[in-house]
């Protein structure tokens, strides 16, 4: 099992559940629009929230900007180590540099210090695109041996500076160097670290999305990932979307409606796509968790969906409600979404009780 570090009012490894963490995409120099997007992913689930730190003006704005938020504040550092100090003194939760860019040991070592003063942990971000010259003459490319052994060099780095509140991530924007990267670290034994798992720059939502299931979900359902981010060229709040529903799909959590629809086929004659996308859609506040069926005909639709707390299935006008593979409500097409909003009403309340 990890070891447990804590990131302000948040504890990752030891057994706690995989932490959604997501990063602001607005600069410090327009604070007012950057405020209203860390309070947007917040409210949107937000666990870890994370912000670059190009210059001092950003680090100064780290302490305004932690004041309007409950949840923990990441200072994201690369190249300038006295930005990763004025973020400490800004009150930051945690830190991330990434050693191969950051300066030498000495700097490290300096971070490490201000950081173990302040209480707070330092996540060793190796990324694919910013190894250290050393290990590219070595390897060549930037491949998942390469990216392993920077994340142990520099991991310990920090312990022989006499730091161990460590984080480690090891990113890559292929999935398949990603997932290596990550198997190949956690063969040492040496380090037991909490670790951020991630595809750097995995693109737009379409393959995005694609590249994140695959990585992400190979490594945590492996039982390796302590806290995840979803790496999209979107909104950052579809970042927490997906990694919520990443890690629904593979049990990890159970919060909100899961929708199981099937594909649809010759048989299917009710608008089975519009009434699947209505419930995701309109019932996103409910916390609750909760698996609604949704299918295409009455052939396979209820034994199929037997394991759902309610299932709903429509033929030439008619939709059905049923439940334990047994129908127990017929209404016209008309009033089958009042319906639905009724059973998902009466579930909260059982579920609540």
């Amino acid at each position: 099992m990890r070891k447990k570090v804590k990131i302000g009012s948040v504890t990752i490894g030891g057994g706690y559940p995989v932490a959604i963490q997501s990063m602001c995409n607005i600069p410090f120099s327009r604070y007012g629009e950057l405020e209203e997007q860390a309070l947007a992913l917040q409210e949107a689930g937000c666990e870890i929230l994370r912000v670059s730190v190009p210059d001092q003006e950003s680090a100064s704005g780290l302490k305004k900007l932690k004041n309007a938020l409950r949840i923990p504040l990441v200072a994201d550092i690369h190249f300038d180590y006295r930005l990763a100090l004025a973020s400490i003194d800004s009150g930051a939760d945690k830190i991330r540099i990434n050693p191969g860019n950051i300066g030498g040991r000495e700097q490290v070592y300096e971070v490490a210090h201000a950081a173990q003063r302040a209480g707070i942990p330092i996540r060793v971000g190796v990324n694919g695109g910013s190894l250290e010259k050393s290990l590219l003459e070595r390897y060549r490319t930037p491949n998942a041996r390469a990216i392993a052994e920077s994340a142990f060099m520099n991991t310990v780095m920090l312990e022989d500076a006499g730091f161990s509140n460590i984080v480690v991530s090891m990113k890559s924007s292929e999935v398949k160097t990603m997932v290596e990267s990550y198997r190949l670290f956690v063969r040492n034994k040496d380090f037991s670290y909490p670790l951020h798992v991630g595809v750097t720059e995995a693109g737009t939502p379409s393959l995005g999305l694609l590249k994140s299931a695959v990585g992400i979900g190979s490594l945590l359902l492996d039982g390796i990932g302590d806290t995840i981010r979803v790496s999209l060229t979107a909104d950052p709040v579809a970042e927490i979307r997906a990694a919520k529903d990443l890690l629904k799909a593979i049990g990890l959590r159970r919060e909100g409606i899961e929708v199981v629809s099937c594909p649809t086929c010759g048989r299917t004659t009710a608008d089975t796509l519009s009434l699947a996308e209505y419930i995701e859609t309109n019932f996103q506040q409910v916390k609750t968790p909760m698996r609604i069926a949704v299918m295409g005909c009455v052939v396979n639709g209820p034994g199929e969906a037997r394991g759902c707390d309610f299932g709903v299935t429509g033929a030439k006008g008619e939709y059905m409600i049923f439940k334990e593979g047994k129908i127990t409500k017929k209404v016209p097409e008309s009033e089958i979404r009042a319906v639905i909003g009724e059973e998902i009403a009466l579930l909260e309340k059982r579920k609540f009780l």
